[in-house]
């Protein structure tokens, strides 16, 4: 069980860093790639849904940090 618990830890901890990936390499595609390869409403599509996408990932990485780090708290199940 503690080993469990461990992973759910480690799976959190990754997790940040992968919503700084996406809203990074959003924030890259909408302000400071100048790709000519690439059109710019390509870019802003791209970059809006890593956007979004790294929004989305925050917050269930918030709920997922609530659950591994504080188990004693309130659960999803309760609400």
């Amino acid at each position: 069980m503690n080993e469990n618990r461990l992973m759910k830890q480690v799976t959190a901890i990754f997790s940040i860093f992968m919503v700084f990936f996406y809203f990074g390499v959003g924030c890259y595609f909408i302000f400071f790639s100048d790709n000519s390869y690439l059109d710019k409403s390509v870019r802003v599509i791209m970059g809006s849904a890593f956007l979004f996408y790294g929004t989305y990932r925050a917050y269930r990485t918030y709920v997922q940090i609530t659950e591994a780090f504080f188990p004693g708290g309130r659960s999803r199940n309760e609400e």
